[in-house]
């Protein structure tokens, strides 16, 4: 490495972490419901609120429109996607379409026991364990059933349908997230995941299909629940927090705008 090199290398990772520190904090506020779908807001507030640049604003911008959870207006700032729940039933039905191929692949005569032995090995150490072991973190959980549910897939053995599957966990995040986060879903979640588990172990792929789908679509239900209900409550605060009738207050937009 040369000395010219250096000083940009270093910039370069120093932009980076800065980066990942605003991606970190602009995802964590739409997850919280802080940046609600809709809002609008500009490069520079940001920028000005978490004191940086623009560069790792921009950066951590895009990252965040390349998950499905903001978009750039040309010249009109960046938008918090609204959430469309006729476009996350759709992803919930590919999502079960392609975990229930998984599961019937897993549990095939023509696998490799070794693979399911596997799985069952490494998963069953995290859903298996006894209930003093079990984590209570909801966001935490949140992240160990992703990989559960992204491990299915993956030991099925097609590289294809592992991709599209972690595109699809990407766009699903935030509503796992908030199962998570509102719901009361993590006894259940371990207790559907070992039975789950039990299943594959047996080779049993009827069952394991019946229970796979169940668990997504139960999920599904209440994580829509959920969604309305955070955003009625979130909403009806907003309209607490307006000035009283009768105060002078300029009219209210079409969209809340953050940060300006």
């Amino acid at each position: 490495m040369t000395s010219s090199q250096a000083p940009a290398d270093l910039a370069s990772r120093r932009t980076g972490k800065l980066t990942d520190t605003v991606y970190a904090s602009l995802r964590e506020d739409i997850y919280a419901f802080r940046l609600l779908p809709g809002d609008r807001f500009a490069e520079n507030d940001v920028a000005e609120r978490l004191q940086v640049s623009r560069t790792p604003v921009r950066e951590a911008l895009m990252r965040l429109q390349s998950e499905g959870l903001v978009r750039g207006h040309f010249r009109n700032g960046w938008e918090v996607v609204p959430i469309d729940l006729a476009r996350f039933a759709s992803l919930y039905e590919l999502r079960e379409m392609l975990e229930l191929h998984a599961v019937r692949k897993l549990c095939s005569p023509r696998m490799a026991a070794s693979v399911r032995q596997q799985l069952v090995a490494e998963q069953g150490a995290i859903w298996q364990c006894a209930p003093s072991d079990r984590l209570a973190d909801g966001l935490a959980v949140a992240a160990l059933d992703e990989a559960f549910h992204c491990a299915l897939v993956q030991a099925a053995g097609n590289p294809e349908a592992d991709t599209v599957y972690r595109q699809l966990a990407n766009q699903l995040r935030i509503m796992r997230r908030l199962d998570f986060a509102y719901g009361d879903c993590i006894a259940d979640t371990y207790a559907e995941h070992r039975a789950i588990l039990e299943a594959i172990a047996r080779g049993d792929g009827d069952d394991a299909s019946r229970l796979v789908a169940r668990h997504i679509e139960d999920s599904h239900t209440v994580v829509e629940r959920i969604t309305i209900t955070r955003l009625e409550q979130v909403r009806a605060a907003s309209v607490q927090a307006a000035p009283a009738r009768g105060t002078l207050a300029a009219p209210a937009p079409t969209r809340r705008k953050r940060f300006g």
